[in-house]
Parts: C-alpha cells; structure tokens; sequence
C-alpha cells in the first residue's frame, strides 16, 4: 500500500505536465511547430518505430556509450585506485585531474572534433572524458577511506599489494565505487547525446538535431522522451545490479533503519 502512494505521489507532477500539455495544443493558439498535439507526437513515434529509424538510432548511440564507457572504467578506476593506495601518484595526478575536472565536458566538444573529425573517435573521446571523472574521483574517495586498522593488519600479515586491495580495499570501497560507476553511465549518456547535436551523421542525438532544422517539434520532443525514458532504465538496471553485489549494504541498512 505503502509504495503505491509513493507511485502515485511521484505520478502528480507528470500528470499536470500532460494535462497542461494537451490544455495548450487543444484551447490556445500555439503553433504546432513550437509544441505539437500529443496525438502528433505519438504519431511521429509509431512512425519512427515502423521505419526502424528509431532503433537504429538508439543502436549507434548504445554502441558509443558502451565502447566509451568501458574504456571510461578501465582508466578511472585504474587511476583512482592506485592514487587511493599509494600518496605518490596522488601527488603526481591530483593537480592536474583538479583542474581538467572543472572544465565542462560540453567544453571539450570542439577541441575533440579537431582533433578527431566528426566520425565515432570523436563520441568516444568524449564519453571518456566526460565518465572518467565521476569513476575516478569516487574510486578514490572509497579506497582512501578504508580505515587504517584494516591496512596495518594487511601488513601484520605481509599481504602484498594485489592481495591487501582484493581483501581489503575492495570490500570497503566497492559501494563508493559503484556510486562511481552509476553517476559515469548516466554522464556517458548524456555526453553522447550532446555530442551527438553538434556533431554527427547518425544517432539519437543527430536525430533531434536533424528534426530540429526541419522544424519536426514532434520527432525533438519523441527523442527526449526516449532519452528521458533510458536514461531512467539504465540507472534503475544499474540500482538492481549493484544492490546484488552489495548485500551487505542492504542488510547494514535495514539495521540502521531499524
């Protein structure tokens, strides 16, 4: 009972917006060209669906998101880890990813796409520079806060590195480390899709921007939809999969809320 109140609080704000939405497209005089009628919105989202332009669409930027991502993690947590484990190279790289990490990823955009073109390089690059970050910093921050006791009984036992991060630092940073991982899936969508605007033959990105000069409101308002609408799914796949691998999170937490 309980959660299908929530449901239905969570349900209010959405259900004012198409209200208000349909208010405006059926008693006033704004151009469907600015806001479309619901009814041509979905129209327009059966017909891409019919035609298969929105699957593929959804195929490339899935393509770039995974490649960027998966390079994303391999490098942010590499580095995360070894600059939680050992001061020297957080020395060496804390100044630098400092700085780097303050300029916006939209920023980045054109340097990229002089350096790469406009071909799949240049949305990789930029999903990487956009998710390295969020990974990197949170693997830091939960590999530092491995409590000392811990450590100094690694090296009681003489444990070496690999087997003082497996036994020790991973247990107790893996949930900052998943932390890291959701907020990097969630920038690597969003990267591609804006660079995907400003610089792409194919794409769900390029499809709103194609729409756009076409002044198709109804396929620009479909794609955000679907953007909106996956972007929740991977988060809430990611939520699933990470309380699996952390039960123990959960079981802390039923205490504490107990």
């Amino acid at each position: 009972m309980r959660k299908l109140k929530d449901i239905g609080i969570q349900l209010i704000i959405p259900i004012i917006i198409v209200l208000a939405w349909h208010f405006t497209t059926t008693y006033t005089d704004t151009p469907s060209s600015i806001l479309p009628s619901i009814a041509k919105v979905k129209k327009a989202f059966g017909g891409m669906v019919q035609t298969g332009q929105l699957q593929e669409d959804l195929r490339i930027s899935f393509t770039r998101v995974t490649k960027g991502y998966a390079y994303s993690i391999l490098f942010g947590g590499i580095l995360g880890i070894l600059m939680g484990m050992f001061p020297v190279v957080k020395k060496l790289f804390g100044l630098i990813t400092t700085v780097i990490r303050q300029i916006p990823m939209i920023a980045w955009i054109p340097l990229v796409i002089l350096w790469c073109g406009i071909g799949e390089e240049s949305k990789i690059v930029i999903i990487v520079i956009a998710a390295f970050f969020p990974i990197m910093v949170n693997t830091l921050n939960g590999v530092e806060s491995t409590p000392t006791g811990y450590i100094e009984v690694a090296r009681l036992y003489k444990l070496g590195k690999i087997k003082t991060f497996a036994k020790v630092y991973l247990p107790h940073a893996l949930p900052q480390m998943l932390v890291g991982l959701k907020l990097g899936l969630g920038v690597s969508w969003m990267a591609v899709v804006a660079s995907e605007l400003i610089a792409a033959t194919a794409g769900i990105g390029y499809r709103m921007s194609d729409a756009r000069s076409l002044m198709r409101s109804d396929i620009v308002i479909v794609c955000m939809l679907v953007i909106g609408l996956v972007g929740i799914i991977m988060d809430k796949g990611l939520s699933l999969l990470f309380k699996a691998l952390t039960p123990w999170e959960r079981r802390s937490g039923g205490k504490a809320n107990g």
